[in-house]
């Protein structure tokens, strides 16, 4: 991991980790040997002139047990979800169908958020420069959010406001820790990847910028519904970035299927400030130069996606030797990298102005 950020590390960039475990279901930033082990990347990282925040993730129901220890949770039990053969989930034994998961307890909820909280304070430790909360993708925060996977009679189901109370939550507590303009979110309006669906995603993700918009966030990264984790599963336009920009009056970084050309055209329409790709930057540890300077691109080998070792991750070359003129920070380019897939942004900058109060309390 160490040498993975230092190839992608450039002066003026934005890194961001890959998902980080908030808790034991997955290697993170819950004990002292996860923050000794960061505080070595960040270091590194930051020698290199460039920043970098941590992705805090909670897997819910999406993991097996034999990386938790212990029963995964969610917000509602589904057992179709875990019957399944198409959902699967990486363990050390390779990959492998999902454990069977129970319903968190409303009682226990409060115990998540201290797990949030401690992680945003070994980020610091960490030497990180701000924490982004995983919010999208089938994971926890998603599965309180969506309406096929939330069937709960608390206050925290039923109406898109109370599904929304987790995801507030949690902000709120990272924004205790760090201060909002050292947070973002993400978030994957109307996204299927691991079994998600909701009713009505129009109603319930622009109820969800709006919040958000209401903290004064450093940005909102959307996921594009033309994407399911590392495929692309339609050719269309970036609708999520459309719709939400005009909602959330932060950055906003869109993601999912752009390519160099489309990401440019995207910034320059105005819906998004900030254009992320993935699979791109696995395979070209130099993304920044090589768009930068209308370079050509490593093609990237699937294959190797999501493994244990160094194939496929820091066995890309760069491009020729070395010698290339450095690309500088004067055009706010920002690379944010992340372990499986990566991603690169290449930012604009834009004013904002955040709302004086929360709207979603």
């Amino acid at each position: 991991m160490l040498e993975y950020y230092n190839q992608r590390a450039s002066d003026g960039g934005l890194i961001l980790t890959e998902a980080t475990a908030i808790s034991a279901h997955a290697p993170g930033l819950y004990t002292d040997e996860h923050v000794a082990g960061w505080n070595r990347i960040t270091d590194a990282v930051h020698a290199k002139g460039a920043y970098m925040f941590t992705q805090l993730w909670h897997a819910g129901r999406t993991t097996h047990i034999s990386i938790t220890a212990s029963q995964p949770v969610t917000a509602s039990v589904d057992p179709t979800y875990w019957a399944d053969p198409n959902i699967v989930v990486d363990t050390p034994d390779g990959f492998r169908q999902t454990s069977l998961h129970r319903a968190l307890e409303t009682a226990e909820i409060g115990g998540i958020l201290e797990q949030y909280r401690t992680a945003a304070q070994n980020a610091k430790k960490a030497g990180f420069d701000g924490v982004k909360l995983m919010a999208a993708n089938g994971h926890l925060i998603d599965q309180f959010l969506q309406d096929n996977t939330n069937k709960r009679t608390d206050q925290y189901g039923g109406s898109v406001e109370n599904r929304a109370h987790f995801l507030v939550e949690v902000v709120e507590t990272l924004t205790e820790v760090w201060g909002a303009d050292r947070v973002g979110v993400r978030l994957a309006r109307s996204g299927s990847f691991n079994g998600m669906a909701d009713s009505n995603p129009r109603a319930l993700f622009h109820y969800v910028a709006d919040c958000l918009d209401g903290f004064g966030l450093a940005y909102l990264h959307l996921i594009e519904p033309r994407v399911e984790g590392g495929e692309t599963v339609a050719e269309s336009q970036p609708v999520a970035a459309q719709e939400l920009s005009k909602i959330f009056r932060g950055p906003v970084i869109a993601a999912g299927g752009f390519n160099p050309d489309t990401a440019e055209t995207s910034v320059a329409n105005g819906d998004a400030s900030l254009i992320a790709f993935g699979r791109h930057f696995i395979a070209n540890p130099d993304l920044p130069k090589r768009i930068e300077l209308a370079l050509p691109l490593n093609p990237y080998d699937r294959s190797s996606f999501y493994g244990y070792d160094a194939r496929g991750y820091t066995d890309y070359p760069a491009h020729g030797d070395g010698a290339l003129p450095p690309v500088q920070a004067s055009r706010a380019v920002a690379s944010v990298c992340q372990y499986a897939p990566a991603r690169i942004l290449f930012a604009l900058e834009r004013p904002y102005a955040s709302a004086a109060k929360l709207r979603c309390r």
